[in-house]
């Protein structure tokens, strides 16, 4: 069987501790499949929020996902603290891909790797728009947080 291979950016900008509750445990007794991508979309929220943005506001656009690719890497369980990993890249016209790297937070132990492709949309029009300019320039924030003093 062929396996999803997903790479990573060699850098993400943005991390964020997320603690796995109990909602999100399947009968398997560990994170079920379905709650990853909430976790995903929890990392992303955050991302957006530190660099300014909403994802129904970003420069008076939108964001919709287009597509995810989930490459699991190991277990998580109830009570564990994530740390999540986010990184934006392979800008298009139209958009660009999310990367996530979720990771334990006490042993670096890899749990999933992610990636959403992410389009913006005018929700007014009802149509796909350019990446905003706002957009860009709410990505500096994270590269000022980087520099050293």
């Amino acid at each position: 069987m062929a396996r999803v291979k997903l790479e990573l950016p060699e850098h993400f900008p943005y991390v964020t501790p997320i603690e796995i509750g109990i909602g999100q445990i399947n009968y398997g007794g560990h994170l079920g499949n379905d709650s990853a991508l909430t976790l995903i979309h929890e990392a992303r929220l955050r991302f957006l929020r530190a660099a300014g943005l909403t994802e129904l506001d970003i420069g008076g656009l939108g964001l919709i996902q287009s597509d995810a690719v989930i490459v699991y890497k190991s277990q998580a369980f109830w009570g564990e603290t994530l740390l999540a990993e986010v990184a934006a890249a392979d800008f298009n016209k139209y958009g660009c891909d999310l990367f996530y790297r979720f990771r334990q937070q006490t042993n670096g132990r890899d749990v999933l790797h992610a990636k959403t492709g992410m389009v913006f949309f005018d929700y007014g029009s009802n149509k796909p728009a350019s990446v905003p300019a706002a957009f860009h320039n709410a990505l500096k924030v994270f590269e000022a947080q980087e520099t050293p003093a």
